[in-house]
């Protein structure tokens, strides 16, 4: 794992972005897809939402996405084998990087055929402990035309990235705007941040 976790870091000081294929190994990725299908078939993913860490409002014009938060207490073993991926990864990053992490969030994401999630930014208002934004996919076979693209705001280009499973993706969560297209399929990740 630290070779994948080395190209992580390295894309990362390299352009701002980390991209990692197979970050999330091919049995891992199918376990929590199934998990989130069976999450989203049993209507337990809500509406995400905008604003700060005090109110959050749910505003269909600039996101679309349904979410559910991912948790230890929940007991679901590969729920708690990405847990592990992380804490190796983030014992990593704190050795190699300096970079202070102390804890994370995540939540799965399901995009419906046409959700998408407008340009925005990662931090919180008044909040800074998310420190990097982690994105990993669930997404078998994705093809162009399926849409869905990860799209990264740099200061003079743009960064398109197809959400391809077992992918991950890491930048800064107060420095790079992003955004994620309309999708015409069902795109699924998990999504979260690294605290301090």
């Amino acid at each position: 794992m630290e070779k994948i976790f080395d190209t992580m870091i390295d894309s990362f000081i390299e352009n701002e972005v980390g991209i990692a294929e197979n970050f999330l190994s091919l049995s891992l990725a199918a376990h929590l897809k199934e998990n989130l299908i069976n999450l989203f078939n049993e209507e337990k993913l809500l509406s995400a939402g905008i604003g700060n860490d005090v109110v959050a409002l749910q505003n269909k014009l600039i996101r679309s996405d349904v979410i559910y938060w991912l948790d230890r207490k929940h007991n679901d073993p590969h729920e708690n084998d990405f847990f592990d991926l992380m804490d190796r990864f983030v014992l990593y990053l704190n050795r190699t990087c300096y970079t202070g992490i102390t804890g994370y969030e995540f939540h799965y994401t399901m995009y419906e055929p046409g959700a998408f999630y407008k340009k925005h930014i990662d931090q919180f208002q008044h909040n800074g402990s998310r420190q990097f934004s982690m994105i990993m996919y669930l997404n078998l076979d994705w093809k162009t035309e399926d849409g869905g693209e990860l799209c990264i705001h740099h200061l003079n280009s743009f960064q398109n990235i197809a959400p391809e499973n077992g992918k991950s993706v890491f930048f800064k969560s107060d420095q790079l705007a992003h955004e994620v297209f309309v999708t015409h399929t069902k795109r699924m990740s998990i999504t979260g941040w690294l605290k301090v």
